[in-house]
């Protein structure tokens, strides 16, 4: 069987010819970045935003003149799981570089100098170092800012799921890193996430450190017909058809949400025949294949909630967007107990980011799992 490319990437780097649109977008960051400035960067989870980070990065321009460097810190609970990560990252795209670079890491970290391996041929340091080989983050976190003032090079630092640092037990990190970030002029910094309401508060209170230290951007859904468009030409460009309406109906049923009609179009192309049609018979075969996948997952999560949490979901899964949950009218139409269990249930859903607020409105966070409960649980 041939192996053809799949040109609708749902992991790792986009190569140019299968990146979707935001090209103002690029333009945007990409020119806010070379005028030195820092950036915010909002919009929901798999929007898109990692995608467009390092569709920047790999601009001649970028690539040529910068060091760049991007983690995700939406797994870290704690200052020293943060340092870690830029840690690694920094060794990872420097001291590969050359044994000047190499040796000024190990001369700036002196923190973290016994716990390295070395390359047995090169000499180099290895990034072995362990969370428990931290044993001073703040410490450490002024070595690293230290050693990329030092580099041979700009450097820009894009940190996904910023807003995580605001639920570490340690007190006053914003201020931590906010003074680090004010003295070094080598370096500036992508802060992105998908908590929207969190980083504005970050970033536009008066009380805050950060507040107004970075340009905002936004990303939103991808136009329809940029998108769609997008979407028909790819098919055709690989020998395959799919219908304009057909592409449209995916697109309007996860609102544009580029994870959820990325992975959708992947499953379809796999399973559409060169010289064939993507029919709406394939991408329901598409769909239902990807819930299958997740059945014990999207069961799991039920076994988790109490009653009043599950009915809870369950009504905003109906309405797609629920609004007023509190009010009578919306506790009386989906049977629920009343407004204050209302009130406790969707505390807990939205904790546990099954759930998303957005301008007073909520919907299910992952549109396959809101997809699954309508097929499986409610139908």
């Amino acid at each position: 069987m041939k192996y053809e490319e799949n040109p609708f990437v749902v992991t790792g780097r986009i190569k140019p010819e299968y990146f979707c649109g935001r090209q103002s977008e690029s333009e945007r960051l990409t020119k806010l970045l070379l005028n030195g400035n820092n950036v915010v960067l909002k919009s929901d989870r798999r929007m898109g935003k990692t995608g467009l980070i390092q569709y920047c990065f790999d601009k001649p321009v970028f690539q040529e003149n910068y060091y760049t460097f991007f983690i995700d810190i939406l797994h870290t609970t704690c200052l020293q799981e943060l340092v870690h990560e830029l840690g690694r990252a920094v060794y990872e795209q420097t001291v590969p570089r050359g044994q000047k670079m190499a040796q000024r890491f190990l001369r700036t970290l002196r923190s973290l100098n016994g716990k390295f391996g070395f390359d047995t041929m090169t000499g180099t340091p290895t990034f072995s170092v362990g969370l428990g080989d931290i044993e001073q983050p703040e410490y450490t976190l002024e070595e690293i800012f230290d050693y990329l003032q030092q580099a041979d090079r700009p450097c820009i630092v894009a940190i996904d799921e910023f807003q995580q640092i605001g639920k570490y037990p340690e007190k006053n990190i914003e201020a931590l890193l906010r003074g680090h970030i004010q003295k070094i002029g080598n370096c500036h910094f992508i802060f992105a996430g998908s908590e929207k309401h969190l980083l504005g508060l970050m970033f536009d209170s008066h009380s805050r450190p950060f507040y107004k230290s970075a340009d905002n951007m936004t990303l939103e859904a991808l136009p329809r017909d940029t998108y769609t468009g997008f979407i028909c030409r790819k098919f055709a460009e690989k020998g395959r058809h799919i219908q304009a309406e057909l592409a449209e109906e995916v697109y309007d049923m996860f609102e544009g949400h580029t994870y959820y009609v990325q992975k959708t179009m992947n499953e379809a192309f796999s399973n559409t025949d060169p010289d064939g049609d993507c029919t709406p018979e394939t991408v329901n075969g598409s769909l239902q294949a990807i819930l299958d996948g997740n059945n014990g997952l999207y069961r799991e999560h039920l076994s988790r909630m109490t009653l009043r949490q599950k009915t809870l979901l369950y009504a905003i899964a109906r309405d797609g967007w629920a609004s007023q949950i509190t009010s009578a009218d919306f506790i009386k139409r989906h049977k629920l107990a009343s407004a204050s269990s209302v009130q406790s249930a969707i505390k807990r859903l939205t904790e546990d980011e099954l759930v998303v607020e957005e301008s007073k409105r909520y919907r299910i966070s992952d549109r396959f799992f809101a997809l699954w409960l309508t097929k499986t649980i409610l139908a």
